[in-house]
């Protein structure tokens, strides 16, 4: 009698005291909601890597357990809803921003060709397992049909952590992610149509000029406005508010074009792409916030919407979503094959192709919403796409994961022997308004393999320096090394005490043993003011290194091309493929045209690094050194000059290239020019 009015005492305080903790379920103080969505994104990730399961299933299963089909922590709400929607939009504008757009023109047909096959195999295997299996209309099964030949980017967090954006697998997957989509819902517009009687010659009229217009407004004013702003404005935080802002009115714009947000937001991301460079403090705000909150939210929404028991309670649930798993996951990889086979790619990049397009999510919901709402989708084919959500989910993270993992430690394979020469980066520092624009441009011109190679000098007097002089010194260096540390590496700041400039710069150079050395001349002084002078003369006859003469008048990213005029038998310095690669990786990050005046030898080395490493190039064929004002008339806005030099007291046309200052001093002060001088030979 005592242990069962004992047990029953036992059941009734857990009844209590479960009734009571629940009470406070599900959440609804702000505060605890977003605490314990940053908890979920630290520590779930973090759990399943443990598990070898990649963190983006971990965030997608941890959504269904705190969501309203599990414990009921969290009500998917309209929060959530708007994070989950800034986060889906956040990741078709990374994979857009990410694109090689040189590259991505080269082989566009490539894209074309892979977007094409995901699409059609998926909607004719969808259109009769539809009919044939699961016994739907036929218009209901041209529904399902777009549903599987739709996909979202959802794995691409993970070609981001393993470095590998630019592989050329993920730019043919990429770039057919958007073709694949507009077809997908151009057949959903079509179907719902249909279903509403609405299929009108003046419905195809509304559609393809509400498309051209949105993708004018987007790929053209978007882009004019964007340049004209990061022109402008230089504050970091405001820049990256206005870039949220354009992506997000795009994907506004692009819904009442009858078109989805997802769109608007990729072609926002192709619009400023140029304007963006990879290895800018913005790119890297960018990156930062997305992922670390607004797509594990958006996965977090997507999880919220799965219901396990349904598994349990409803078998013809179960059969419909194993199903539409099954030919969804087969036609996607069916497609990735066929595309490997015809290119020659790699398994592991047939593993990025699958991965990258077989997870479904965005336009998937989008898509199985509107025909629900319509009366085309019963309550168990939505279900079955909730199940064939998270299947393809887990599918494509276990793909795209080993495909990256294998092609990232493929890739870094290369080892750099101590002995050999390193890649480091000096930038004397001494006006605070050139500090960021000459921090960049050393991190536009820097190759990727050399990590924290960026050094910042400031000089101050070894006989007559205050303690103000050493704060404003202490106050340059740290902007530098905050302008650095947001691209997540490091400053090696150096503070000099010595009475003469250009030893001082000089010293450093070997100390260090510097490969290329950027100096900066005043906005509004002239390059004769400013540069042509003693301390120039003396860096320049003494500095071993590479010398990057550098003057601004706009940030280098909204520049649209780069005038580069390289003199004859400049191939024959022990440097000039160090400068190619530095004028590439220039090309490269910042987005900007090459447009080169050289001789047809040097042209023909630059065509061949081009099909190598494809950026935007035009060469034209300049001999006459004589007629260098013949290069003014091909000066527009938003275009810079950049000259390969020869050293003082060279042989090399010396008297050709003091002309050449005074061109500059003359004609050219208005854009922004780099002198680039060789390093001395010995």
């Amino acid at each position: 009698m005592w242990s069962k009015e004992k047990d029953s005492v036992f059941v009734l305080l857990y009844k209590w005291g479960f009734g009571v903790i629940m009470n406070f379920f599900p959440l609804d103080n702000p505060v605890l909601i977003f605490s314990l969505l940053l908890f979920i994104i630290l520590g779930t990730p973090y759990i399943f890597r443990r598990l070898k399961i990649p963190g983006l299933i971990g965030l997608i299963i941890a959504g269904s357990i705190v969501g309203p089909h599990g414990l009921y922590l969290l009500n998917r709400d309209a929060s959530i809803e708007l994070y989950g929607t800034v986060g889906l939009l956040y990741i078709m504008f990374l994979a857009s921003l990410e694109i090689d757009i040189a590259d991505f023109k080269k082989n566009s047909h490539k894209s074309i060709i892979f977007g094409l096959y995901t699409f059609i195999l998926p909607m004719i295997l969808g259109y009769f397992s539809s009919r044939l299996l699961l016994h739907q209309s036929g218009l209901t099964s041209l529904l399902i049909a777009s549903i599987y030949a739709s996909h979202t980017l959802l794995t691409y967090p993970i070609i981001t952590k393993y470095g590998i954006t630019k592989n050329r697998a993920v730019n043919v997957a990429v770039g057919g992610t958007i073709i694949t989509v507009v077809l997908a819902l151009v057949i959903l517009a079509i179907v719902i149509g249909v279903s509403k009687g609405d299929i009108t010659p003046r419905f195809w009229l509304d559609l393809l000029l509400y498309f051209i217009l949105f993708t004018f407004i987007v790929t053209f004013i978007f882009q004019k406005l964007a340049r004209w702003f990061l022109k402008k404005e230089s504050d970091n935080i405001a820049q990256y508010l206005f870039i949220l802002g354009i992506l997000f009115f795009a994907g506004f714009l692009a819904e009442i074009s009858r078109l989805e947000a997802i769109i608007g937001a990729f072609l926002t991301g192709l619009a400023l792409n140029p304007l963006i460079p990879r290895t800018s403090p913005l790119k890297n705000r960018i990156d930062f916030i997305g992922n670390a909150l607004f797509i594990p939210i958006f996965l977090i929404g997507v999880g919220m919407l799965i219901d396990f028991k349904v598994i349990f309670t409803n078998l013809n649930t179960l059969y419909i979503g194993l199903i539409m798993i099954f030919f969804s996951t087969f036609a996607k990889y069916i497609a990735a094959l066929i595309t490997q086979k015809i290119f020659h790619y790699s398994k592991d990049e047939k593993n990025i192709i699958f991965g990258l397009s077989n997870s479904q999510a965005a336009a998937t919901l989008a898509a199985v919403m509107v025909g629900y709402r319509v009366d085309l989708i019963n309550e168990n084919i939505l279900n079955g796409t909730i199940l064939m959500i998270l299947g393809t989910c887990i599918i494509a993270s276990f793909a795209t994961e080993k495909g990256a993992k294998s092609i990232s430690e493929n890739t870094n394979k290369i080892d750099f022997p101590e002995d050999e020469i390193s890649e480091r980066i000096l930038i004397p520092l001494n006006n605070p308004g050139t500090v960021e624009e000459l921090i960049n441009l050393g991190l536009s011109i820097k190759s990727k393999q050399f990590k924290d190679n960026i050094y910042a000098l400031n000089i101050l007097s070894a006989n007559n320096t205050s303690a103000e002089d050493e704060k404003k010194s202490s106050d340059l260096l740290d902007k530098a090394s905050a302008t650095v540390a947001a691209t997540d590496q490091k400053l090696h700041s150096i503070i000099r005490y010595d009475t003469n400039v250009s030893n001082a710069i000089c010293n450093i150079v070997k100390e260090k043993k510097i490969s290329d050395l950027i100096i900066g001349l005043h906005k509004k002084k002239g390059i004769i003011d400013s540069f042509l002078g003693k301390l120039s003369e003396l860096i320049l006859l003494n500095c071993q290194s590479n010398v990057f003469v550098y003057k601004t008048i706009q940030p280098m990213n909204t520049l649209k091309k780069l005038i580069i005029v390289i003199p004859e038998r400049a191939e024959r310095d022990t440097c000039f493929p160090d400068f190619i690669k530095k004028i590439w990786n220039l090309a490269s990050n910042a987005g900007i045209k090459l447009v080169i005046f050289a001789s047809e030898h040097v042209n023909h080395l630059m065509r061949s690094n081009n099909e190598i490493q494809p950026i935007s190039l035009e060469l034209i064929s300049f001999t006459d050194w004589e007629d260098f004002l013949y290069i003014s008339s091909k000066l527009e806005n938003n275009t810079g000059l950049l000259i390969y030099m020869n050293r003082p007291g060279s042989d090399k046309k010396n008297e050709t290239m003091n002309k050449i200052i005074k061109y500059i001093h003359k004609y050219f002060e208005k854009y922004n020019f780099i002198l680039f001088y060789p390093e001395k030979q010995e």
